[in-house]
């Protein structure tokens, strides 16, 4: 039982790490709202909006929020003249984030389901605090001796973003023009070489929402979560050079490594929503239990 709280308490001090805005910079206030067409899409850090507001002809600082000039009409207007000025910043070396430049784009919603209002190199979003929208994999076996194992992948060192980490199975972000399944598809063969045959198991189980917050900028994030039981003889294998190998561990020990230092701390809330689901976190400790369920779905709001 003490063995049990005490994972607990530390599992609840992780959600609180993926889950630092709130505990940090939304409740200072000093963020403003970013204003496109009449949509709040993103918030922007005091840092951050100093610099934008070099750029008066793009971004307009109006009295509680900052606006995208409302003259730019369309979408190819907006992302054209937002994307010359984050090049600039890229070439002066303004914004850590950009170092991850990727030339992949995310679409900017006012929600999931509108309109998108233009695109975004990925590595910028967070100057704005967008909401992105990633699909995350549970890859996992029965094992006849071990019981429940889960495999994880290491992140490959040559990374931009969390090099070197451990971090679940399959994950990636959800890139203009690509869906939920055609992300999981594409994914799942790029990353771990999952034949499309496999994937016929695949069970959408929901999602995850956190906002992370670090030097790079705010991270509002949903990700939609799937569930894939692989069979025994199957082992991933990288196809896109960006993870270093997979590890297939029984589930004690695959906690103790999401705990550690060396997994991917926005990766976290993923692995510890498959862990409640399979039983092995449980609410013997309610109090902790619930506080930490309710880390594992922030309402993603702006104010």
């Amino acid at each position: 039982m003490v063995i049990m709280e005490q994972r607990m308490s530390r599992l609840l001090q992780l959600a609180e790490r993926f889950n630092c805005f709130y505990l940090t910079g939304l409740r200072k206030g000093e963020c403003r709202p970013f204003i496109v067409e009449g949509h709040q899409v993103g918030l922007i850090r005091p840092d951050i909006m100093k610099t934008l507001l070099r750029y008066p002809e793009i971004f307009v600082m109006q009295p509680d929020c900052i606006e995208l000039n409302p003259a730019f009409r369309d979408y190819d207007e907006r992302t054209n003249r937002i994307e010359k000025v984050l090049r600039e910043c890229r070439e002066k070396n303004d914004f850590v984030a950009l170092k991850a430049w990727r030339e992949e784009c995310y679409d900017v919603k006012g929600g999931f389901s509108e309109l998108p209002l233009l695109k975004m190199d990925r590595s910028a979003t967070c100057l704005f605090g967008i909401r992105n929208y990633a699909v995350d994999i549970n890859g996992y076996v029965k094992h006849p001796e071990l019981g429940l194992c889960i495999w994880l992948q290491r992140r490959s060192t040559t990374k931009q973003t969390w090099p070197g980490k451990w971090d679940n199975m399959v994950s990636g972000g959800l890139s203009v023009g690509y869906g939920i399944m055609e992300t999981a598809i594409k994914e799942a063969y790029e990353e771990a070489s999952i034949p499309r045959s496999l994937m016929d198991n695949i069970k959408a189980v929901g999602s995850v929402s956190f906002y992370f917050e670090s030097e790079r900028g705010l991270f509002p994030n949903t990700e939609f979560v799937f569930d894939l039981e692989l069979p025994l003889d199957f082992v991933p294998s990288n196809n896109d050079g960006e993870v270093d190998k997979f590890e297939l561990l029984p589930v004690d020990v695959a906690i103790e490594r999401i705990l550690s230092q060396d997994f991917k701390t926005t990766s976290a809330p993923v692995v510890i929503d498959f862990l409640i689901r399979h039983g092995h976190v449980t609410p013997e400790n309610g109090n902790l239990f619930s506080l930490l369920l309710f880390a594992m779905l922030r309402s993603l709001r702006f104010r």
